[in-house]
């Protein structure tokens, strides 16, 4: 391997993965009531008990990852005189991007020689996972740390994230969206469309009277503007899959793409999107706008 990568605990890639591709992760908190949760590990928080204290009515909020998590694992690579790319949660919903820019920083003072390169991918959840993904396919073929950050740049500025939350007023609270889209969503059976924009926020880009046709204006608009030399997709969802594991379906047996991948979202979005969640992912033609 050329370099070493790290992530976080938002790109909701599998516990299996991260150990099978050396990929090094650190975790968000996730406050319920009076009780912190961590997002990595073997006693990580379930999503279904984050659903269920959420239905209850308890209070929930998280917590980014601060520069001093970020510099002593820095610098635990750093002391190997390994090459590291941190590939972080978009900067527009988060400030953990800025933690890791303060971090390196930090370890850079210390190690001057140290090769420290973190990226803000602009991105959430699965779509974040999708970026890792790729990086992990070019390092494993040999390139090197500056080749993967030329193709990256594009595909950072290619990646189609696409969301439908069930309760809008989740993102609101959290402050992700303006109150006025999230009173929009309350109206009956309207499901507003959200999508990543250039400078990874959150924002609505349409609405449709109904679930059915809300999911099917997200299949369609993924397909019409999917790159066909990445032919692949992410569903991600909460709650339960079974919305997720038909929007498979529906895509697979349109004929275009075969390899669609249905994930759970990780604990820290759901906190800021509550149950119902879907969102699909894909690398555009075009950049998004």
């Amino acid at each position: 391997m050329t370099f070493k990568i790290i992530t976080d605990s938002t790109a909701d890639l599998s516990s299996d993965y991260l150990a099978a591709h050396d990929i090094s992760v650190l975790g968000m908190t996730v406050r319920i009531g009076d009780m912190t949760y961590e997002t990595i590990g073997e006693q990580r928080l379930d999503n279904s008990l984050l659903l269920s204290e959420i239905k209850k009515g308890k209070s929930v909020q998280t917590s980014q990852i601060n520069s001093g998590q970020f510099a002593e694992l820095f610098k635990t690579f750093v002391e190997k005189n390994e090459e590291l790319l941190y590939l972080a949660f978009s900067s527009g919903l988060s400030g953990t991007y800025q933690s890791a820019v303060i971090a390196r920083d930090m370890v850079l003072e210390d190690y001057p020689a140290a090769k420290i390169t973190v990226v803000d991918t602009l991105a959430a959840a699965s779509g974040e996972g999708f970026l890792v993904e790729e990086v992990v396919k070019l390092r494993d073929a040999g390139q090197s740390l500056s080749e993967v950050l030329t193709i990256l740049s594009d595909l950072i500025l290619r990646l189609s994230s696409q969301f439908m939350v069930d309760d809008l007023n989740h993102l609101a609270r959290g402050g992700r969206i303006p109150k006025a889209v999230a009173l929009v969503g309350t109206m009956a059976n309207i499901k507003p469309l959200l999508d990543v924009d250039t400078e990874g926020k959150l924002r609505q880009v349409t609405k449709a009277r109904g679930k059915k046709k809300a999911i099917n204006m997200m299949i369609d608009k993924t397909l019409d503007k999917i790159d066909n030399h990445y032919p692949r997709i992410i569903v991600a969802y909460s709650g339960s899959d079974e919305t997720a594991q038909q929007i498979k379906k529906q895509i697979i047996e349109k004929g275009l793409v075969n390899d669609v991948d249905v994930r759970p979202l990780s604990p820290t979005i759901v906190t800021h999107t509550g149950d119902g969640t879907i969102a699909i992912f894909s690398i555009g033609k075009e950049k998004r706008q």
